[in-house]
């Protein structure tokens, strides 16, 4: 496995614009945040209850998620009401052009000072890259388990996901091998590959700049299925994607 080509506290801002990306370690994402690492334990164990995703094209039961929608707007962080996931065909092949109904983050989830920590810096990032009054945002929990063998975190394959910022945070991954990040230039050869392995550690992309995926996930032992849980926060500046916008 590649380790991952950590930026620094003081450095990721400027590569994030630069080149597209920046990985942080976790103890940067906790004082970056102000977040600490009991608060994020307890913000842990709520993606021992998502749901089963049942949007899945490809015929696979190895996702779970949740999903909420939000707005951060002077560092302040304001739910609204549950809404259908929908990106356009052009961002995701496999997926796109319908809305999809997941179950909604739980509430004292979205109440969590963690919670609306990383939202709130996610958001930060977001703004010293592209400065914007608001930010609308989405956050999805996932869980990939390989409990039918295979797991796949991006089944659509290498993507942009249609909005301006990206933060994919590592919540744990048990008893599996793969899920090695992969990272492009949207117009250029350069490319990284690297496997998030610490809890709460961050890839941040900047989505006009690069092309993602997750590279399949198998069981390190066919009898105990593991799992790779993660946050996916995306921000967009001109409003939320929906049908027509």
């Amino acid at each position: 496995m590649f380790s991952p080509p950590f930026s620094s506290r003081s450095s990721h801002v400027d590569h994030l614009r630069r080149q597209g990306y920046a990985v942080l370690c976790a103890a940067d994402v906790r004082a970056l945040a102000a977040v600490d690492a009991q608060e994020l334990a307890a913000l842990q164990a709520d993606w021992e209850h998502l749901e089963r995703d049942a949007y899945l094209r490809d015929g696979g039961a190895y996702r779970y998620r949740r999903h909420a929608s939000f707005i951060v707007a002077a560092g302040q962080v304001t739910p609204v009401a549950h809404r259908a996931h929908w990106q356009p065909l052009q961002y995701n092949a496999l997926h796109g052009g319908m809305q999809r109904w997941f179950a909604p983050v739980a509430q004292q989830t979205q109440a969590a000072p963690a919670w609306q920590k990383l939202l709130c810096w996610v958001a930060a990032v977001a703004s010293a890259a592209h400065p914007a009054p608001r930010w609308y945002g989405e956050a999805h929990q996932f869980r990939i388990d390989t409990t039918g063998g295979i797991g796949r975190p991006t089944p659509e394959g290498a993507h942009r996901d249609g909005v301006d910022v990206v933060a994919v945070l590592l919540v744990s991954r048990a008893g599996i091998k793969g899920g090695e990040t992969r990272v492009f230039e949207l117009d250029g050869p350069s490319g990284q590959r690297f496997t998030l392995e610490e809890p709460w550690s961050v890839l941040l992309l900047d989505d006009a700049m690069v092309i993602h995926e997750t590279t399949p996930i198998q069981p390190l032992a066919p009898s105990r299925p593991g799992h790779r849980d993660t946050l996916v926060v995306t921000l967009r500046a001109g409003g939320f994607l929906a049908p027509g916008a």
